[in-house]
């Protein structure tokens, strides 16, 4: 059933995690989240543990490592929200 809606990596993620009862998943895109919402499911996204990541002081900031994941990963970010990501962080 997951598949009608979610590609298969993102479809796989949420069937493990519900396999194994994870406490949270990492995800990403929208639709996933959406599905994942439904079933119940707690997740989080790189942008979120970047955030948890500085909170706890694991890292100084998250500007470098979100800049470096846009420009060497691939990660896409629209302004908006790289902007009020940044904000959030207090960067």
């Amino acid at each position: 059933m997951l598949l009608l809606e979610l590609d298969k990596k993102e479809a796989e993620a949420i069937t493990l995690a519900i396999e194994m009862k994870a406490d949270l998943l990492l995800l990403d895109e929208r639709r996933a989240r959406k599905i994942a919402s439904c079933l119940g499911i707690r997740f989080i996204g790189l942008l979120g543990v970047l955030i948890e990541d500085k909170r706890k002081m694991f890292i100084d900031a998250v500007k470098p490592f979100l800049n470096d994941m846009i420009a060497k990963a691939g990660f896409w970010v629209d302004k908006e929200l790289y902007e009020r990501f940044l904000k959030e962080a207090e960067e």
